[in-house]
């Protein structure tokens, strides 16, 4: 019997439409055309519903999921795509885990372009195939037109845990130092800049990134234990992570408002738009919670890492019952830094 022909898929002028949600052979074109080709590896071309994964010996595994509906789909620096891995990577690499694989779902809009969809997943394999972490299994689905915006990504990382490596949010003893990794607010002001319209005088960049090369290279530098707590300032930015921190520990924290690195032109942006930096969602630093005597090795190894170089430490840990964070100002007086009130900037990642 003679094989029906299939047009290939337009992905220059074609759209999403609910037979390519359906589970037919539009479903099976899409993923093979698009998806699979993208992130081809040997997991994917085997065509199962899952896939087989084993964790180095001794070790334990992590798991985080993440979900990703940022607008607008494409900004300065990244793209929904690119911030799907990283963000996860990222979400595995602050428990101290080594990122493995990565699951990804998607769900699709009707009438969503193809030429679109193709940069998103092309920009989402070049950033798997760079951070060396493969998308191993998936998922897609079609809802109506008006019921999505565009694509919306949810994606899972799996990471191998070395013996007897333990970070977590409730290990931060007062006398410890805060370490942050570079500037503040790049990723929320770069996504608002698009979103607006806005023009400044210099493009401001989204930071998103994949940190589990970073974090490594800080976790090697020092002795195990050193490092108490590892987080990815994403949304409610600096501010919310160090009260979650905080809380978490029961501790309190005096942060220096000097030392902390902002770039000029977010600095600017920020004034204009009455928004503040340490609220703003970055998508490419990394709070570290260190023992006191190690502070140097660690920015030393931060700052060797091309991701680093502006680390900083920005305060202390303090024994306060109240779990204040609290900002020592460039004035010689202090104010509360509180948890993030409303969503000044929605939809950011």
């Amino acid at each position: 019997m003679k094989k029906a022909y299939v047009r290939p898929l337009d992905l220059r002028n074609g759209q999403v439409d609910m037979n390519h949600g359906a589970g037919g052979r539009a479903t099976a074109q899409l993923v093979d055309e698009l998806f699979v080709r993208a992130f081809d590896n040997l997991f994917l071309r085997a065509g199962n519903d899952g896939a087989v994964v084993s964790p180095p010996a001794g070790h334990r595994l992590v798991v985080a999921t993440d979900a990703h509906v940022i607008t607008p789909l494409f900004f300065p620096g990244g793209d929904i795509g690119s911030l799907a891995v990283h963000g996860t990577i990222n979400d595995v690499a602050m428990m101290g885990a080594v990122p493995l694989y990565l699951s990804a779902s998607f769900i699709l809009e009707e009438g969503f372009a193809l030429a679109e969809l193709r940069r998103i997943v092309e920009s989402m394999a070049a950033a798997a195939r760079e951070a060396g972490v493969p998308v191993v299994a998936g998922d897609t689905k079609v809802v109506e037109a008006g019921k999505a915006d565009g694509v919306f990504i949810s994606t899972t990382g799996i990471g191998a845990l070395p013996p007897g490596r333990c970070l977590d949010g409730a290990l931060a003893r007062p006398g410890d130092a805060v370490l942050l990794s570079g500037t503040i607010g790049d990723h929320g002001v770069a996504v608002l800049s698009r979103r607006e319209s806005l023009d400044f005088e210099t493009t401001i960049e989204s930071d998103s990134a994949a940190l589990h090369t970073l974090v490594g290279q800080l976790l090697a530098a020092v002795p195990e234990g050193a490092i108490r707590v590892l987080r990815d300032p994403t949304r409610g930015g600096l501010a919310t992570t160090l009260n979650e921190i905080a809380r978490q520990s029961s501790v309190g924290m005096v942060l220096d408002e000097t030392a902390i690195p902002v770039r000029p032109q977010v600095e600017a942006a920020c004034e204009l738009l009455g928004l503040d930096p340490l609220y703003i969602a970055n998508e490419g630093k990394c709070v570290a919670i260190c023992a006191a005597p190690f502070v140097q090795d660690a920015l030393a190894a931060w700052r060797a890492h091309p991701l680093g170089h502006q680390a900083a430490c920005i305060g202390t840990v303090t024994d306060d019952p109240h779990h204040f964070v609290q900002m020592a100002t460039a004035f010689g007086g202090r104010r509360m830094v509180d948890w993030l009130s409303g969503e000044p900037l929605p939809r950011i990642c």
